[in-house]
């Protein structure tokens, strides 16, 4: 079983990029063995998503959105090669279940998880918010781990977990992303003892990165000055099954169709 999570940074842009020159997320998605992808930021209406990707959905796979209430923004979905069993919007929250930031499908015994974490800025509002969604989703992901169904949550959590995820940390450790409150939180859910194992550090242990977001400004991609904020977490009865992980990095700053990578994790495990 095969799953890849990506924040395609708008859906319909990430279709046209490099459209072109056959280079954009519709190839992508013609040569790709994942079972599952998990999209974040669609940034689109559920019927817009199905006019972008109309190709890749007469080709077989199966859509499954979570669109905003503010239009433009945000966005979850998951593709799949069969149909779910079950889809849900949101995690039970007031404010946040219409925002567009997390979807769920079941297959089988496994349950896929798409989470688009909002983004903060210290000091403002924004954060705020997004100090109110960890308090919320971390409630319901401690209870989401607990389940004797295979589970994995993949995204984009705006969050780097430790000083490996992120090239320039020290200069970052004020900043929003790397706050030692946010990294704490991670703690709470994610690593030995807890409900939740991050599959690609288990997998690339004691090395930096792999990072899967780069800014599109100056360098930073052809530096590989990145982020590894982009996470599949896999409850242990999931975990275990894990044998690969990979960050399809694009071979040139040009050949990018989105601001981040694809995230790609092999399970033993047969898909449901």
């Amino acid at each position: 079983m095969i799953i890849t999570s990506i924040n395609v940074n708008g859906i319909r842009a990430a279709v046209k990029q490099r459209s072109e020159e056959n280079l954009g997320m519709l190839p992508w998605l013609r040569e790709t063995k994942a079972d599952v992808v998990a999209l974040q930021e669609v940034r689109a209406t559920h019927k817009q998503s199905l006019a972008a990707l109309a190709p890749a959905l007469d080709e077989g796979w199966h859509l499954s959105a979570a669109e905003s209430s503010t239009a433009g923004r945000n966005g979850v979905a998951v593709l799949s090669r069969r149909e779910p069993d079950a889809v849900r919007i949101g995690f039970g929250s007031a404010e946040f279940d219409e925002t567009g930031r997390y979807l769920e499908a079941d297959f089988g015994d496994l349950t896929v998880g798409s989470l688009y974490l909002p983004s903060g800025d210290v000091g403002t509002e924004r954060q705020d918010e997004k100090d109110r969604f960890r308090a919320e989703f971390g409630e319901y992901l401690g209870t989401l781990g607990r389940r004797r169904r295979k589970a994995v949550v993949c995204g984009d959590w705006n969050i780097g977990h430790t000083e490996l995820d992120i090239k320039n940390w020290k200069g970052n450790v004020k900043n929003s992303g790397f706050l030692p409150e946010e990294r704490a939180w991670m703690s709470t859910y994610i690593g030995a003892g807890r409900p939740f194992t991050d599959v690609v550090r288990e997998l690339h242990p004691g090395t930096p990165g792999p990072y899967a977001w780069w800014s599109w400004r100056g360098k930073a991609f052809d530096n590989d000055s990145g982020w590894r904020i982009d996470l599949q977490i896999a409850n242990n009865a999931l975990a275990q099954h894990a044998t690969a992980a990979r960050v399809e990095r694009a071979e040139a700053y040009s050949l990018r169709w989105s601001d981040h990578a694809p995230v790609t994790v092999e399970y033993s495990c047969d898909m449901p």
